[in-house]
C-alpha cells in the first residue's frame, strides 16, 4: 500500500501565516438550521465563505505573483505540481540559515521537486518565524534555474531572506523561467532524501498568483 506523508500546515480561521498579512476569515453562507427550511426533513447543509490572501498557510507561488506577464495558477501545467521525483535537500540543525550552492553540488534536479528542509517550521505559528528564518540563497536560486528542476519548496516563511530593502532574488529568479516556489512545508523530516514522489496542487483560479496547496509525499516502497 502507498504510504503518504502530510507537508501542509492545517489552515484554520484566525491563523497568521506571515506577520502582517490579514488571517483567514470563515462566516457561514447558509448555516445548518437555515437550510432545514429548504430541504426535506433530515436533510440539512452547510455552506461557508472563506475571505483569505493567497499567501495563506503552505501555498504556492506561479510566476504572475513576481511577474506580471507569468503564468498565473490556472496555466500551470500538472507535470509541474503533481508525482514529481522529490530531493530533500537538509541544512536543519546546521545552524545556519542560508541554503547555499554547496548544499545543492552534485544533485541531479532536472525535473524534480527541490525541498529545502531547513527545519524552520518548527516555529510556525510563532513570532519567532519570522525571526532571522531560514532561506535559498540567490546564488543558489541561480543554480537551480541553470538546471530546471520541475518546483522549488521551503519549510520556511519564505524562500527569500526577507529584509529591509525588499529584495527577492529567489522568487525573481525561480519564478522568472516558470519554476514554482511552495512555501511554509512542514514535515520534511519524515521524507527521505530521494524516492518519495511529492504534489502540490492549487485549484485552477484565473488571473491569480499564489494560492494553498495540500501537499504531500508518497513515499517510496
Amino acid at each position: 500500500m502507498p504510504r503518504f506523508v502530510e507537508l501542509s500546515h492545517v489552515i484554520a480561521a484566525g491563523m497568521v501565516t506571515y506577520p502582517g498579512l490579514p488571517a483567514p476569515e470563515v462566516t457561514p453562507h447558509l448555516t445548518r438550521e437555515a437550510s432545514r427550511q429548504l430541504y426535506a426533513p433530515g436533510t440539512e447543509f452547510a455552506i461557508d465563505v472563506v475571505r483569505m490572501v493567497g499567501n495563506t498557510g503552505t501555498h504556492l507561488d506561479s510566476p504572475s505573483h513576481r511577474h506580471g506577464d507569468g503564468t498565473d495558477l490556472a496555466g500551470l501545467p500538472l507535470e509541474q505540481l503533481a508525482d514529481l521525483p522529490a530531493l530533500v535537500v537538509r541544512t536543519a540543525g546546521s545552524g545556519r540559515r542560508a541554503v547555499t550552492v554547496d548544499d545543492l553540488g552534485g544533485l541531479d534536479v532536472a525535473g524534480c521537486a527541490v525541498l529545502l528542509h531547513t527545519g524552520g517550521d518548527a516555529a510556525f505559528g510563532t513570532p519567532d518565524y519570522a525571526v532571522d528564518a531560514p532561506f535559498l540563497s540567490g546564488d543558489a536560486a541561480r543554480w537551480l534555474v541553470d538546471r530546471a528542476p520541475a518546483l522549488v519548496g521551503i519549510d520556511a516563511v519564505n524562500i527569500d531572506e526577507v529584509t529591509e530593502h525588499g529584495e527577492r532574488p529567489a522568487h525573481t529568479l525561480l519564478l522568472g523561467v516558470g519554476i514554482p516556489v511552495v512555501e511554509h512545508l512542514t514535515g520534511l523530516d519524515r521524507v527521505p532524501g530521494t524516492g518519495a514522489r511529492f504534489t502540490a496542487a492549487p485549484p485552477r483560479f484565473a488571473g491569480f498568483g499564489t494560492f494553498p496547496v495540500r501537499a504531500y509525499a508518497q513515499l517510496p516502497d
